[in-house]
């Protein structure tokens, strides 16, 4: 069989779904076999983590997350948008103030 040699750009985008901790991070490629958006490029250095090759096509689904076998070695970073906390408001004095009571029949 004829070897064919091909090479990839990583391309570059303004989000970054996914950090990898060296120091945990064991190289398996688990979380690239499981990526169901094929994001993951298995790195060429063995005992590396993979490479983010397309991040902007990530579906943030935490699969990669969830296949580690090393707790925290992968990190799944969520856009802003995402990550939005709703805090309960609480009514303002002044508009309980001016707010009309209710007639009582």
């Amino acid at each position: 069989m004829k070897k064919v040699g091909f090479s990839v750009e990583q391309v570059s985008c303004s989000t970054s779904p996914l950090k990898y901790d060296a120091s945990l991070c064991i190289g398996c490629n688990r979380c690239a076999d499981v990526c169901q958006c094929d994001i993951l490029l298995p790195s060429p250095e063995k005992g590396k983590h993979p490479i983010v090759m397309y991040p902007g096509e990530c579906y943030y689904c935490g699969a990669c997350v969830m296949v580690c076998p090393k707790p925290g070695a992968v990190v799944l970073n969520h856009p802003l948008m995402n990550r939005a906390k709703f805090v309960p408001v609480k009514e303002a004095a002044s508009v309980k103030e001016s707010a009309p009571e209710k007639a009582v029949l």
